[in-house]
């Protein structure tokens, strides 16, 4: 070979030499400490997205039992004394403890009242005093957190991560026996109601979520390592097994490493069960649960392997086919690709043995695609709950403007307008429906989802239940009063429309006045409900604007204030006389003179409830108890909420006349029984005497009318032929068992003319007193 060609190739070949044995060596340990870092910084993400899942699953269902234990059937059953025979409210309890399954299964959850000592769960309802987790519930109620976590089963050693609102890392633990015959489980356990002015709660909310379910959240990635959840002592309470844990040494480790150097993630090597591991963490702020994940080394070190020999192997063709442009070309165009297909190899698919890279790094980025909108579905699905709580708190006044705009913004909520206003719509009756009074919560939903429907979204912020009203806060462009007013009152009129056309049923809508700042929202609420007042005069099934009322109040003036007084004086003189005819005209007039002296709807309780109270003190003179006589609906919280003035007229005659009017009846004919009584006891005491109806009236201060009525109803014949009968008998008594003559048992009888009393005993025996004591020896 010619000289000159040998030296080229020998030039070739040492330059085609060294740079390809510096790219190999180089890229060898580049990629070595690549694969690491990925490795590190992968499980840093299966822990993050683990933390993700579960901590959503536990704040779902935080949100769902919140919202359980808020609503007014759980508060209002806090103060009932249930029964098994209470059916439906139980049943209404259940299927609450039912939908709070709806986003996480649970095991079990267990309602607990206990100041009226009964508890139900999914399957039982029993008393707690016979319950064996007495204690247990006892000791729930001592926490000084209104939520807590626990992570161990039921009577066993708890180690408690305590989350509320306000301290969501709070925690503390207490020992029990362990209990090792259920499957293992942890528990959530509300106290209700959640913010209260004393320690000791009404009641509890507990519900229990198997391990088993807490494990389906954890990477089933095998190859990034395995996965471990923590709790606060360092303890892995998903762990299952009978025997102690391989792993504890492990825990330790990561515990101490967390407390020593009070960071939140880490990574570390450790010999553990003599091998060498990888082991990464991640500390939650939200409960103090640690996640770790564990992978060996020598898996790591695989990938390193594999890359030496392929380098070794490309390098080996270079210089047997001295193609050194071809190799190096091929191999930077190579290089990204084979970059990316490493950096997506821990992506499953359902077949990764292609021989193409680029299909199996399609096949995985379609994958990843998928999962991510899977992701954001399961986020969508929590979406509105949040917006309907961002909208919540801003008519109760709690959003500031400045965090409205970056909240808003973050909603997808209308960030500009020229004007804002507020619509509150609310039921006017249920009477003469087809509904029930039980049937409002779901009703006002309804008309919620209608709102939400009928309005754009463009136009509206999200529309929302509050107290008895739903509310929705508009959005407008213009600043012209007339154009504001009339887009208002068409919007009302659509909804009011759709609401009768779809659910037959009639509305009213109050209108709040126009304002700029969304901070003002609550305001226009409280505009709103003001509005709706007017149905106290108006009626029912109206549109009210808040401008459009008299907002100030009008001075009575003394001729209607002192006509009503009348008029309830006379009310409850009828009241006491149980004349209901009397009573139902007088309180027409009553009503009368509020309305058609065109009294301020405002002054309508004010009025009122000086009759409520002449009511009240009626029952207490004659010695019953309000609450008792009336019953619950008979305060002065359950009269300011309603509405109209037919509701209010209503509540007066059957649940203020009707109750009081029975109760009066049934004091008098006891009181009737009582003087008849008196009564008949002064005649067998002072038969002897002049003893007289006005003698008796006079002893027992009635008149003597009154009682001459009361002993002809209670005995059946007038108080003189009683007496006279008694007598009679006494003088029948005498006349047997004694030698008295007729004279001086007619003067023992305080009869002074004898004649009188012979005639008397004549007409009651039917014989003379001679003639009964002859009849009476002849017979002896």
């Amino acid at each position: 070979m010619p000289k000159y060609l040998l030296r080229l190739l020998g030039l070739n070949f040492i330059l085609a030499a060294i740079p390809v044995i510096s790219i190999g060596l180089i890229s060898y340990y580049i990629a070595s400490g690549d694969i690491e870092n990925k490795v590190k910084e992968g499980n840093m993400q299966v822990l993050l997205q683990t933390q993700m899942r579960v901590e959503q699953s536990l704040k779902t269902l935080e949100l769902t039992s919140l919202q359980y234990v808020n609503s007014p059937l759980v508060l209002s059953s806090l103060t009932e004394n249930l029964s098994a025979d209470d059916f439906l409210k139980l049943r209404d309890l259940s299927r609450g403890l039912y939908n709070l399954q709806t986003f996480t299964p649970i095991r079990e959850a267990y309602l607990v009242n206990l100041n009226m000592d009964w508890m139900m769960s999914f399957s039982i309802f029993s008393k707690i005093s016979t319950s064996p987790d007495k204690d247990l519930f006892m000791s729930y109620a001592k926490h000084p957190n209104s939520l807590f976590w626990l992570t161990k089963n039921p009577r066993t050693t708890s180690a408690i991560a305590g989350t509320d609102p306000g301290n969501p890392a709070a925690g503390d633990g207490d020992s029990t026996v362990e209990d090792t015959s259920s499957p293992k489980s942890i528990r959530m356990v509300y106290k209700i109601p959640v913010v209260s002015a004393t320690n000791q709660p009404k009641g509890l909310l507990i519900v229990e979520i198997l391990n088993s379910q807490i494990k389906t959240l954890l990477s089933s990635n095998t190859n990034l390592g395995d996965v471990y959840v923590l709790d606060r002592d360092g303890q892995n309470f998903l762990y299952e097994g009978g025997d102690a844990d391989p792993n504890q040494q492990m825990y330790t480790m990561v515990t101490e490493r967390v407390q020593q150097s009070h960071e939140e993630t880490g990574f570390f090597n450790a010999e553990i069960n003599n091998k060498e591991m990888g082991i990464s963490y991640r500390l939650s702020p939200y409960n103090g649960w640690t996640y770790v994940s564990a992978v060996s080394i020598e898996d790591i070190t695989k990938q390193s392997k594999k890359i030496a020999w392929v380098t070794f192997y490309a390098c080996t063709i270079i210089f047997v086919l001295v193609a050194l442009f071809a190799f190096y070309g091929s191999r930077r165009m190579y290089s990204p690709i084979k970059r990316l297909f490493e950096f997506t190899k821990d992506i499953e698919v359902e077949d990764q043995h292609h021989k193409d890279e680029l299909v199996s790094i399609e096949q995985r980025f379609r994958t990843l695609f998928s999962t991510e909108k899977k992701l954001q579905q399961q986020v969508q699905g929590q979406f509105s709950q949040l917006t309907e709580f961002f909208v919540l708190k801003l008519f109760t006044g709690q959003i500031s403007d400045k965090d409205f705009a970056y909240r808003a913004q973050m909603y997808g909520f209308p960030t500009e307008w020229r004007r804002l206003g507020v619509l509150a719509v609310q039921i006017d009756t249920l009477q003469e429906t087809r509904y029930q009074e039980h049937d409002k919560e779901l009703l006002l939903f309804a008309i919620n989802n209608i709102v939400g429907e009928l309005v754009p979204q463009q136009e509206r912020f999200s529309p929302v239940l509050l107290d008895q009203s739903q509310v929705t806060l508009l959005v407008c462009q213009t600043d012209d009063e007339a154009e504001l007013k009339a887009h208002f009152f068409q919007t009302a009129e659509l909804i009011k429309q759709k609401v009768r056309e779809f659910l037959q049923l009639r509305v009213s809508v109050g209108i709040s006045r126009p304002f700029e700042k969304a901070s003002e929202s609550v305001h226009g609420y409280a505009e709103c409900l003001e509005a709706l007042k007017c149905r106290m005069s108006l009626g029912n099934d109206i549109i009210v604007h808040y401008e459009d009322i008299d907002a100030g109040k009008k001075d009575l003036e003394v001729t209607v204030y002192t006509q009503l007084k009348l008029l309830e004086d006379q009310l409850i003189n009828a009241l006491k006389l149980g004349d209901m005819e009397r009573v139902d005209l007088i309180f027409e007039k009553y009503i009368s003179a509020i309305v058609e002296k065109d009294i301020h709807f405002n002054e309508y309780p004010v009025l009122m409830m000086q009759l409520i109270s002449k009511a009240f003190q009626l029952v207490q003179e004659q010695g019953g108890a309000v609450k008792k006589v009336l019953g619950d609906k008979a305060t002065i919280d359950y009269f300011l909420k309603l509405n109209t003035l037919e509701d209010i007229i209503k509540w007066f005659k059957s649940t203020l006349f009707d109750p009081i009017i029975g109760f009066l009846n049934h004091q008098a004919e006891s009181q009737y029984v009582n003087i008849a009584n008196q009564m008949v006891k002064l005649v067998h005491e002072r038969y002897d005497q002049d003893i007289s109806l006005e003698a008796c009236a006079s002893t027992l201060n009635f008149h003597p009318v009154y009682l001459s009525r009361v002993f002809k109803k209670e005995i059946g014949i007038n108080f003189s032929e009683y007496l006279a009968d008694y007598r009679m008998n006494m003088a029948k008594t005498w006349l047997e068992n004694t030698n008295l003559k007729v004279s001086e048992i007619a003067e023992k009888l305080n009869y002074t003319n004898t004649t009188a009393f012979i005639r008397t005993f004549r007409k009651i025996v039917g014989m003379t007193p001679g003639q009964y004591r002859d009849q009476h020896n002849k017979e002896g």
